[in-house]
């Protein structure tokens, strides 16, 4: 996988964006030296980057986050650092969003210098599990909305399909044409569809461009 200097994740909410920019900060610190996460997202969800920090600064990847992460304070800060994304062009970075339009417009600010630099990819993470995006059409109403509140061209869709724990074989595998359906809907690529590494080797073969995930938490652990 190619990395532009950038790459932003943005979905509907419980979509799996922040486990797959873990993911993704891990493997592009196999092909950059100076890598980053920021974690846009300031609606203080349940599922957050900074559970992953001290893992993250051992593999040497810094985490650029809301002071108030994994906190009861539900403030709209983000810290003075997040311009680093933008303004240090040697810094290689993930970015999670916040989901749907309200966590997009954190985005907002930092939209004209990503735009105007043009290296990054801005993904679309679907599942179609998710309420609001169990087809096509709903899945493009939702980024649309996205799209017009921080106005930055998505460049490709992520299918991250799946019911947690119970996901089988069976649950990624039919989930493969509507990540199809997505992305011929909206003109872009289907930039992969991820699997949890228990189920990889059975489906690897089956499944083009499979992306496996180590949990988040598993991550942590290792």
């Amino acid at each position: 996988m190619e990395f532009k200097r950038l790459t932003l994740l943005a979905g509907h909410y419980g979509s799996g964006k922040t486990n797959i920019a873990v993911n993704l900060a891990f493997e592009l610190k196999k092909q950059a030296d100076r890598v980053a996460i920021g974690d846009l997202d300031i609606v203080n969800p349940y599922f957050r980057t900074k559970d992953s920090a001290d893992m993250l600064e051992k593999a040497g990847i810094s985490l650029i986050c809301s002071p108030y992460a994994n906190s009861n304070v539900d403030i709209p800060a983000l810290p003075q650092e997040m311009y680093a994304l933008t303004d240090d062009k040697t810094l290689h970075a993930i970015v999670d969003i916040g989901g749907d339009d309200r966590g997009a417009l954190a985005l907002g600010r930092y939209a004209p210098a990503i735009v105007e630099e043009n290296n990054y990819d801005m993904w679309l993470v679907v599942n179609r599990f998710r309420p609001l995006t169990s087809n096509a059409t709903d899945t493009l109403e939702v980024m649309n909305e996205i799209l017009t509140a921080c106005k930055i061209p998505f460049t490709g869709i992520v299918n991250n399909s799946n019911l947690g724990a119970d996901t089988t074989e069976e649950t990624v595998l039919s989930s493969v044409l509507y990540g199809q359906e997505v992305a011929k809907a909206c003109g872009l690529p289907l930039i992969m569809t991820t699997v949890e590494e228990r189920l990889y080797p059975a489906l690897k073969d089956k499944i083009p461009n499979l992306f496996p995930l180590g949990l988040q938490s598993r991550i942590f652990d290792k």
